[in-house]
């Protein structure tokens, strides 16, 4: 009898450990994936373009506002090096986002509305080429078109990656540079896939799962 007692007894302080060990290993995966997310989320300033709807029409539409959009980030965010350059520059041209945005719609033959917001928005997991973000709340500048129930198309501003040519999956290596001059060591592995270590993969995992999970919160940092 005393030995079966001894043994559930060490049986339960087993699962009290186990128990501890997990909300242990869980709390550090958060803390460690709301850093990350944190670290990357500021790096970064991003582009939103939402289509009126999913019609072919309002489509092609929502990729012509877009093209237009991005010559002109092109030329004003050319000397740019770092997020908070950007966000200035941009915070400084929203008229003439609308501007180019509404004259681009109207020699197309529409009338929408167009509005333009630079805020702090959530973004789910996207490919660039061989650059990869997790989801995640990322400031950025937000184009709607009309009532914005279309399809969405997202890149990143800064640094400029939506300037390459998706097709081809290749990021140019100044905006990699831009990029990897704004994050710490391993943030940029993480993102740029330039570690293929299996514990590099692993914790771009976590960032995913947390993210997804709800437990992450829009950025205060602005």
């Amino acid at each position: 009898m005393k030995n079966y007692k001894k043994m559930i007894k060490k049986i339960k302080m087993i699962i009290i450990l186990a128990i501890l060990l997990f909300f242990y290993t869980t709390i550090c995966a958060f803390s460690y994936a709301k850093t990350t997310l944190n670290d990357i989320e500021n790096s970064v300033l991003r582009l939103h373009v939402l289509a009126n709807s999913d019609s072919k029409e309002d489509q092609e539409l929502k990729y012509k506002v877009r093209d237009q959009l991005l010559k002109y980030m092109n030329n004003i965010c050319d000397n740019v090096s770092t997020k908070e350059e950007a966000i200035q520059i941009a915070n400084k041209n929203v008229e003439n986002f609308k501007k180019i945005a509404k004259q681009t719609i109207i020699e197309n033959g529409y009338n929408y509305d167009v509005d333009v917001q630079i805020g702090n928005f959530e973004f789910p997991t996207k490919n660039y080429g061989n650059i990869s973000f997790p989801a995640g709340f990322y400031d950025a500048v937000r184009v709607t078109i009309g009532e914005a129930k279309g399809q969405n198309w997202w890149c990143v501003m800064f640094p400029p990656l939506c300037f390459i040519d998706v097709t081809s999956g290749v990021v140019p290596e100044e905006s990699k540079e831009i990029l990897k001059e704004n994050m710490n060591e391993e943030d940029y592995a993480l993102v740029s896939k330039s570690d293929t270590k299996p514990e590099i993969t692993f914790k771009f995992k976590v960032l995913e799962l947390f993210a997804k999970s709800g437990f992450m919160t829009a950025s205060t940092n602005k």
